[in-house]
């Protein structure tokens, strides 16, 4: 769809399961390379470098910890080392757990803080870095959610990453925008990945989940992926600094979408 993109090389974090996965499979099928990060699953890296390189791209699986440093110049030497450069990062890896504020460890705080927010900054600190010392129009991509504006009682600490990423996307947005560095935000609602597979295979959990969202469906990671192609495409040129929520109007205010209140 989008023929700027065919030969050009992206970095997805947390690129083994769901959504990184998608947002590898779909940049794959506009002909891109791909340096597919994990932690752990080794497997599924693969298996998604697989995917990539049937839809028509190239891939490459790398194992790194996003929120260190060492990591994450991991990924972006085996950007240049293996296809020659970078023009896209997506910060995709994210972790969370439910627990009540006051039931909360500050091992699972940093756990998530680390992932969510730390891992967002180094990711996107190496790629500014890259594209300033070397003259290029770069473009990242931050995975949010709908919960850096829904509070979300016992994801303190997910809320707070999130909502922590969508002011420093805001704010690196317009610290580069001179040198035409394009940084958004992606917002995903309830999408049907890996980690909410058996929730959703309920069908009183599905109705209760997707009761909050106005088009009254879960998204699909393809939904979240496509929106990812056109962020990092030249369709999307004058965008820098936005959330773009994939949400089926999750964030909309869904109790009152029958003239309630």
């Amino acid at each position: 769809m989008y023929k700027e993109l065919q030969g050009k090389t992206a970095v997805v974090t947390g690129g083994s399961k769901g959504i990184g996965t998608a947002i590898a499979k779909r940049f794959g099928a506009e002909g891109m390379n791909v340096v597919v990060n994990y932690y752990s699953d080794s497997q599924g890296a693969e298996e998604a470098v697989r995917i990539i390189e049937e839809a028509g791209g190239k891939g490459l699986a790398v194992q790194a910890n996003v929120g260190q440093e060492a990591g994450v110049q991991k990924l972006l030497d085996a950007a240049v080392e293996k296809f020659g450069g970078l023009d896209v990062w997506v910060n995709n890896a994210g972790v969370e757990n439910r627990s009540a504020t006051t039931e909360l460890s500050l091992d699972d705080w940093n756990r998530v803080i680390t992932t969510n927010l730390t891992g967002v900054f180094l990711g996107a600190q190496a790629a500014l870095r890259y594209f300033t010392e070397n003259g290029k129009k770069g473009n990242i991509i931050n995975m949010s959610s709908v919960h850096e504006q829904i509070p979300w009682p016992g994801f303190a600490h997910y809320a707070a990453s999130k909502g922590g990423v969508k002011l420093f996307t805001e704010t690196i947005a317009m610290e580069y925008a001179k040198q035409n560095i394009r940084v958004n935000n992606i917002g995903p609602g309830a999408i049907n990945t890996p980690i909410n597979a058996e929730k959703f295979a309920d069908p009183v959990q599905y109705e209760e989940t997707a009761g909050m969202v106005p088009m009254h469906r879960i998204g699909d990671p393809a939904e979240v992926a496509a929106a990812a192609a056109w962020l990092a495409s030249d369709e999307s040129s004058y965008v820098t600094g936005i959330t773009l929520f994939v949400d089926g109007g999750m964030t909309l205010y869904p109790a009152f979408q029958d003239g309630k209140g």
